[in-house]
Order: C-alpha cells, then sequence, then structure tokens
C-alpha cells in the first residue's frame, strides 16, 4: 500500500498527501458516475489509499444512492462493471491518504448516512482538532460509530443538525460552527450538492460548470480534465449550496477577517498539481518563484540545476532562471512503481529509492550538481539520493529546498511527524549538510513564504511552531508518531 502519492521515491520518509473531494450536479438529469470517476483520476496525487463514489437520482426516492468504494487507486477501484449501474445526476467522490484514521476499507469515503431527513453522503478533505471530544460527546449520547475517521463525526453532526434545521445547508453551517481544525466538504443531500471550507482555508476548494452541471472540487485540474470551466473559489469560511431553483447560494457567516486565514502552503509547495491554481494564484508559478528565491538567497557556483521528481522539477526550473546555470535532468523515475509496490527487504541489495529513482549518469558525470527539493523530512531520502548523484559521477552535489526546515509537527492534515523524528529538530544547517552527505545546503527563507503566493495569509506552523488556532490537547494524527 502506497502511503504518499505515487511519485515520492521513499514512503517512509515522504511527506504524504491529504485527500481530494469531487461533487457534480447535472441539472439535466444525465449520468454522473463517470464523470466523478474522471474527476477523482485527476485528484489521484492527493491520496492513493482508497477511493469511493457515491450517486443518487434526485427525483427518485430520497433514501435510494447507490455507492462503490475500495482500497487502492481509481482505475483499480472501478471498472465498467462497477461504474455502469451506478444510476444518478448528482453524486460525490472521494480520494484518501489517511490523516487520521486506520487504512482500511470501512473508512473509505464517501461516508452516506440514511436518517430520518433522508440521505447524506460526505467527502472530507483535513483534519478537525476537536474530533475526539466530539466523538466521544456523540458516543454518550448514542451514537454508534461505523469507522475511526474524523469525517464521520461531521457526518454524524450534519444529520443532527439537519433535524432542527430548515434546510441541509443550514445543517451543514450549524455543524461546522462546532467543528475546529482544517475542512473542505462536498454534500451530497437528495436535492443539492453542498460545499464548506473552514474559515481559515486550509484545503483548497472550487467551483466549475460545464454546460448546465455545476461541479466543486479540491482542484481546477479536475475541472479540466472534464472539461468544466473554473467560476470561482469556494472562500474560507463559505458555504456554498447548489441547487437547479437557486443556482449558486453563499453563506459567509462562518468567515473570519482576511488577516486570520491561514491557507497550508504546502499545497503550493508540494500537495496541489501544478497546473492548478488556487486562491487565484497557480502552482507552477508559486514554484518557479520558490526556485527564484533560492537562487537569490543561496547561491552557488555550479555547472547544473536537477529538480528530483516530480515536485523539485518546477523549483529547479526557476532556480535555473533566476541564476543562468543550465537546467537539466539527472533522474528518471520509474512511473510504475504504485500502490503495490515491495519495499526490498533489508538483506536485499536493491534500495528502494533506485527502484523508484535511477541516476542519468552521461548527464552528471564529471559536473557539479544543484539540486532541487521539496523538502527533507528525515533525511534519509535525501542522504541516499545524493550519494546516487555522487556515485553516477558528480563532483559537487548542492541541496536547495524549496520550504524551510521542518521543525514542528502538523495537525491540519499534513503528516509532518514528532520533532524528535525531524532531521532539523535540535541541529544546524550544517549538520544536516554533513549527515545527507551534500557539499552545501541551503532552504528557502521563512520571509519568502507570502511573497511566493502573491501576499496570500498562509500557515506557517510546520516551520515555526506558530498555529492559526490552538492544536489538540492530544495528538489525533493516526500513526503519524508511530
Amino acid at each position: 500500500m502506497i502511503n504518499g502519492r505515487a511519485d515520492r521515491y521513499l514512503d517512509e520518509t515522504g511527506l504524504k498527501e491529504e485527500c481530494g473531494v469531487f461533487g457534480i450536479y447535472d441539472f439535466d438529469g444525465n449520468d454522473v458516475a463517470s464523470t466523478v470517476y474522471y474527476g477523482l483520476f485527476a485528484l489521484q496525487h492527493r491520496g492513493q489509499e482508497s477511493c469511493g463514489i457515491a450517486v443518487s437520482q434526485t427525483d427518485a426516492p430520497k433514501a435510494k444512492v447507490t455507492t462503490y468504494k475500495g482500497m487502492g487507486l481509481v482505475n483499480e477501484v472501478f471498472t465498467p462493471e462497477t461504474l455502469e449501474p451506478m444510476s444518478g445526476n448528482i453524486g460525490v467522490g472521494h480520494v484518501r491518504y489517511s490523516t487520521a484514521g486506520a487504512s482500511t476499507r470501512e473508512n473509505a469515503q464517501p461516508l452516506v448516512l440514511n436518517y430520518v431527513k433522508g440521505t447524506l453522503a460526505l467527502a472530507h478533505n483535513g483534519n478537525l482538532t476537536n474530533a475526539n471530544e466530539l466523538r466521544h460527546d456523540l458516543e454518550y449520547t448514542g451514537a454508534i460509530f461505523q469507522t475511526t475517521i474524523d469525517s464521520e463525526v461531521i457526518a454524524y453532526h450534519i444529520a443532527r443538525e439537519r433535524l432542527n434545521s430548515k434546510s441541509a445547508e443550514e445543517a451543514v453551517n450549524r455543524a461546522c460552527c462546532k467543528i475546529k481544525g482544517a475542512y473542505s466538504l462536498v454534500v451530497m443531500s437528495p436535492r443539492k450538492l453542498i460545499g464548506a471550507r473552514d474559515p481559515f482555508g486550509f484545503k483548497p476548494l472550487c467551483i466549475g460548470k460545464r454546460d448546465n452541471s455545476y461541479i466543486i472540487t479540491s482542484e481546477t485540474c479536475a475541472l479540466d480534465t472534464i472539461g468544466a470551466e473554473f467560476v470561482r473559489d469556494v472562500l474560507p469560511g463559505e458555504t456554498v449550496t447548489i441547487s437547479p431553483e437557486r443556482g449558486i447560494e453563499s453563506d459567509m457567516s462562518r468567515a473570519l477577517p482576511k488577516a486570520q486565514e491561514a491557507r497550508c502552503i504546502f499545497e503550493y509547495i508540494y500537495f496541489a498539481r501544478p497546473d492548478s491554481k488556487i486562491d487565484g494564484v497557480g502552482v507552477y508559478e508559486s514554484r518557479i518563484k520558490a526556485g527564484r528565491f533560492l537562487a537569490m538567497d543561496s547561491p552557488v557556483e555550479a555547472d547544473m540545476v536537477v529538480g528530483v521528481p516530480e515536485s523539485g522539477n518546477a523549483a529547479a526550473l526557476g532556480y535555473a532562471m533566476q541564476s543562468g546555470i543550465h537546467y537539466g535532468t539527472a533522474f528518471v523515475k520509474n512511473g510504475y512503481v504504485g500502490r503495490t509496490f515491495i519495499k526490498p527487504k533489508q538483506s536485499s541489495r536493491e534500495s528502494s529509492v533506485k527502484v523508484k529513482l535511477n541516476v542519468l549518469k552521461e548527464n552528471v558525470k564529471g559536473k557539479r550538481i544543484i539540486m532541487i527539493d521539496d523538502s527533507i523530512v528525515r533525511g534519509t531520502t535525501s542522504d541516499r539520493i545524493v550519494r546516487m548523484l555522487r556515485e553516477a559521477g558528480a563532483t559537487e552535489v548542492h541541496v536547495r529546498i524549496s520550504s524551510p526546515p521542518f521543525l514542528w509537527p502538523c495537525y491540519f492534515g499534513t503528516d509532518v511527524p514528532a520533532r524528535e523524528q525531524l532531521i532539523a529538530y535540535n541541529r544546524t544547517v550544517d549538520e544536516i549538510k554533513d549527515i545527507i552527505g551534500a557539499d552545501s545546503l541551503g532552504y528557502l527563507k521563512m520571509e519568502r513564504l507570502q511573497e511566493m503566493v502573491n501576499g496570500l495569509n498562509i500557515c506557517t506552523g510546520c516551520f515555526n511552531g506558530i498555529y492559526p488556532l490552538e492544536p489538540p490537547a492530544e495528538d489525533i494524527r493516526g500513526e503519524f508518531d508511530k
């Protein structure tokens, strides 16, 4: 099972993903399951552990929802045989990496609840900081949980609020007032598609349109894949409701002042696809900027700049553009290493890095190399990649990282581990440089982060320990610290 995106080169040390959500409502009554499938396919980089689709027919009885989900990649779980029976003109889908809760089929989303008002299907990206507290309250009032994920806590609260609300969107909004942390939600009620984003805007969410269909999804790349046009981003703290009668309705009652917004900076550094735009800022553009800033702030003489695939490539190009040093390719990535990849035993000669990544010896031999990567977490992967470049004949290896050093854990959906496991904890940059075997090492400066995203307000808690809201008293991050 993969514990990160398929293009990471070492599962146990790379950053892990969040999740991807996709919802669509076809006002003309056409089936949407295949469109949800392609939308999830475009979001596969956000999670490869499990995926699922739930669809409903808006002119059918309220309790009729067809759901299919399973462990694995989108094209492994879904086949023409599984998609064909999924009839419905409204649907939600989800790709998952477990940020909280075990990686099991029971925890796959979307979650579907049948209750007195009909049905509710929910897909969630993010981590709640008060999930355990809310779960305990629900359990003591009779709730029986089928999963170990915080998304079910949200679903239960929406269902309970619906009993005393005039509409499904009011119930979603009232439930969102109780939950704390990071969330982007897509909720399918019997007659409406609802999206909600937390007031800090940690996770991305946007709206698209194709013909007479409306879409709510994590990234704009999913809109491009299905031929939809981008309408706008869902704003931090906003609840949007889509229906044939009223089109797009907005509720901003949960919004915070702009200065308090705190988008996850790693969407721009690593998580999002480079062809996506989030809150008006192109991901590719922000990575090019990061590379340029590295060249300005951490220059070094060299013969070639290279990126570690994939998220290091754009920053490497930015570094080359700014410095005038030749941009080249040093690594060939095995694109077929996916979910079923079995790590070699320690006793075998195969390196798990080399299985996923190989060096173009003729390109690096006899050259001074600047190697750009998006982050260093524990350091073991960087150590091996630097060694691979030296073994291929590189005379010098200078490492540049398009993010500041990780010094604190994340509680909002990025599995930055406990401080003791971070290579930067209690070490200087020179000490880290020696551990990974580089000739020099430079990180992106903290003050460059906001400039990199055109002044958007961002969360930098994993770098400086200053979180936009109080972290939980107990660790709610599943297996991250284990």
